[in-house]
């Protein structure tokens, strides 16, 4: 009704969203999930429509607000309104969104996903605007090591976006504590165990965004990160174990064009590792390699 009354010029933006708020308050106070989150929507699509921005940002910040507000409709109201961050006009609309989300979801366990991922995305703008110490000191706040709700590659792909940060200012420090959180073990994990359904109790593991990469794509960057950070103290056997396991990613395997620069830069900080057992076995391993007939020189 309210939606129509608005296409045909009846009621001003307010009008509508003081009703819809009487609305959410009815549903609220009677404990109906279901209506209440559906008012919250509406005043949110009512906003987002009218290309009202800081009325939204303000009715985000009041709904959440409001006495005994039910976990189900923030939740709600945060995944709906994060579907308008990337349709806002410009950069300074954007932040202000992303920055009122952030403000309503922190100390929330049941939108710390949404946060994480609103977090994310801010450190990126502040990156963009050549502020990379910001940009790490935000993504630093958020241990998403902890989350269970979240998918695993999430997890790699935020700690490894973490440790990038922390390499380009260079906190090597701070890299080395954070890639620590990575198990290299998680990597030769079989990914087809993550579609088991979960059992009662269990945590219900979210699907993540389409922009996330494969747990090999992620292998590699892994590795590569690590790179850089043994390439600060010059631990060559560290680098040339890196060059490795991207070596033995079987996309590379596959790949001539692909293997051969790796196992040239094995054969490289191999000859420049000091010789101690790991030098000597990772050695023999590499001179048993049939693919050194295709590097003659190596």
């Amino acid at each position: 009704i309210l939606s129509s009354k608005m296409e045909n010029g009846f009621g001003s933006l307010e009008e509508s969203i003081e009703a819809l708020l009487n609305v959410e308050k009815q549903m609220r106070q009677i404990g109906d999930v279901a209506g209440t989150r559906k008012a919250v929507i509406e005043i949110l699509e009512l906003c987002f429509q009218a290309g009202a921005w800081k009325i939204l940002n303000e009715q985000i910040v009041l709904i959440s607000k409001r006495r005994g507000q039910l976990k189900q409709a923030v939740q709600a109201m945060v995944q709906k309104a994060m579907q308008y961050i990337d349709q806002t006009p410009d950069l300074d609309t954007k932040i202000d969104l992303i920055k009122s989300l952030n403000s309503v979801s922190a100390g929330k366990i049941y939108v710390e996903i949404e946060r994480a991922r609103l977090i994310k995305k801010l450190a990126k703008i502040k990156e963009e605007q050549g502020l990379i110490a910001e940009a790490a000191e935000l993504m630093q706040e958020i241990a998403v090591e902890t989350f269970g709700a979240m998918a695993k590659t999430e997890k790699i792909a935020f700690i490894l976006e973490q440790v990038r940060l922390c390499l380009d200012r260079q906190d090597y420090v701070r890299a080395q504590i954070l890639s620590r959180k990575i198990s290299p073990r998680v990597f030769e994990a079989d990914t087809s165990k993550d579609k088991k359904k979960p059992k009662e109790g269990e945590s219900i593991i979210e699907e993540p965004p389409a922009d996330i990469p494969s747990l090999l794509e992620l292998k590699r960057i892994y590795y590569q990160l690590m790179i850089r950070y043994y390439a600060h103290n010059n631990d060559y056997l560290e680098i040339c174990r890196c060059y490795k396991s991207i070596y033995d990613i079987p996309s590379v395997k596959e790949d001539p064009d692909q293997w051969i620069p790796v196992l040239r830069k094995i054969c490289w900080y191999m000859v420049l590792s000091p010789h101690d057992p790991m030098q000597s076995s990772l050695l023999n391993l590499t001179l048993e390699d049939k693919n050194l007939a295709e590097i003659p020189h190596f």
